[in-house]
């Protein structure tokens, strides 16, 4: 790995227009007079906060959470079933993942490699400034702390997911990170669970902002709940969702034209558009209104749904053009310039109660589980599933209405096939989907610039 030239010195221009830090600020240079170096950044509350907040900026810029072109929610739902696009492969970008023709020089394999490390680095630049910080609060050094911990984790986590074995770091020391050796699923898995378990001790309970745009303890709970789902732990997956459900924070929303507002309760976390007025990149993304020339939805997904699905009428549109009919999703409404109610979810309620019925389903406790499936169905005007299924059937019902309720989202469809072992229900409807298409290449120049990242993952 090696996408930083000298990574010890990060520069954050002190003034109100600072609220990001770009990757072309960690390259060591002489500092202007309104800059501070690294030493400094962290001796004070306000610039340290604007460190952080650039890790956030950066995250809705351009990360795997992003909900624009270069985030989970496109690139894996085009890699599996929930997106289509009109476009021809061979292009060596996004639309190689469509067909799955992706190669180890494939422009986006590579960059979101890339962006995810340079996020990595800044997450380990912060821990390490605060860490080595004289003045900064205790409850500032902690909640800091806290939240790049799990910010880090969370890219591990799907790195992991998509890449197979990645290396990790928790430092910005260049000679160490320019000779990285990869580590195994189970080893990578346990240190994220360790950092998730020190960043749990250190963030509050409380959300420091009304729009739930920052990460609190319930935040992280819920990723190691995923982790330990991950690594069929379920007693101690059901205990961590526990703790999120009975939250005084969160509230089940039953009106479904609610579940993309802002302001609901049952919102984990979100992230907020650069502007005021901004429309999610979600919104700008899927949004056609004649023939598509990017993405819609894949029909298949479509013609899953019954009539009477109450998200087959809220979540998708019809869009009939010169005699052609698509699909597009709208589960975000507004456009630019006229979005005061919308931030891009990245965790929901809705997720929590469909892992807590997975969990519980593995431990063969169904009846407990179904009325955590029949939220979200009856919130979607289907019947209520009974509570004598057997844990075979329960499990499909499970699987079926989590695709219906999280389609386009951050890539949780390729998640669960992939968790549960079932990608190669791809090759169904994916005619070039082959096994070892479940995880993708290592990027070829990060295999050339550090050899110790050998071998390359099988297939590629």
């Amino acid at each position: 790995m090696k996408t930083i030239v000298k990574p010890y010195m990060i520069i954050i221009a002190v003034s109100a227009a600072l609220t990001t830090v770009s990757c072309e600020q960690w390259i060591e240079t002489d500092f202007p007079s309104n800059q501070l170096p690294t030493e400094l950044v962290f001796e004070d509350e306000q610039t340290a906060e604007a460190a952080l907040a650039g890790l956030y900026a950066n995250l809705w810029n351009n990360s795997l959470i992003s909900g624009g072109s270069d985030g989970m929610g496109l690139l894996l739902g085009l890699y599996t079933d929930d997106t289509a696009s009109v476009s021809s492969p061979g292009s060596n970008s996004i639309i190689d993942l469509y067909y799955n023709q992706q190669i180890s020089s494939n422009l986006i394999v590579s960059n979101v490699w890339t962006n995810a490390y340079q996020h990595i680095y800044a997450a380990n630049s912060i821990i390490e400034g605060v860490k080595n910080s004289k003045t900064l609060s205790q409850s500032a050094r902690n909640r800091i702390t806290g939240e790049t911990l799990f910010i880090r984790s969370l890219l591990y986590f799907y790195l992991q997911q998509i890449y197979g074995e990645i290396p990790y770091t928790d430092t910005t020391d260049y000679q160490i990170n320019s000779k990285l050796s990869k580590l195994s699923a189970d080893d990578l898995l346990s240190r994220i669970d360790a950092d998730l378990e020190q960043a749990v001790n250190l963030l509050p309970s409380a959300y420091r902002n009304a729009e739930r745009i920052y990460v609190n303890k319930n935040i992280a709970n819920l990723l190691r709940a995923k982790l330990k789902i991950l690594r069929k732990q379920w007693p101690e997956a059901e205990n961590l969702l526990q703790l999120v459900l009975q939250s005084s924070d969160y509230a089940f929303q039953n009106d479904i034209t609610k579940v993309f507002q802002k302001t609901g309760t049952h919102i984990i976390w979100q992230l907020k558009p650069k502007n005021s007025g901004d429309a999610t990149k979600e919104a700008a993304l899927y949004n056609f209104s004649g023939i598509p020339t990017t993405y819609m939805l894949n029909v298949d997904l479509v013609n899953s749904f019954s009539a009477n699905d109450l998200r087959k009428q809220n979540y998708i549109a019809t869009v009939t053009s010169q005699g052609q009919t698509n699909y597009r999703a709208v589960k975000y409404k507004n456009l630019a310039g006229a979005n005061t109610s919308e931030d891009s979810v990245i965790f929901r309620l809705e997720e929590v109660y469909l892992l807590y019925a997975e969990v519980l389903i593995q431990q063969n406790k169904v009846a407990e589980a179904i009325p955590y499936i029949n939220r979200t169905r009856q919130r979607a005007g289907l019947s209520a599933l009974l509570t004598g299924l057997n844990p075979t059937s329960a499990k499909e019902e499970l699987k079926q209405e989590k695709r219906k309720e999280f389609f386009s989202e951050h890539g949780i469809r390729f998640f669960d096939l992939k968790r549960w072992g079932q990608l190669d229900q791809l090759l169904s409807v994916k005619a070039n989907w082959k096994s070892y298409h479940r995880q993708w290449p290592l990027p070829q120049k990060e295999l050339l610039l550090n050899p110790n990242l050998n071998p390359q993952n099988e297939g590629y």
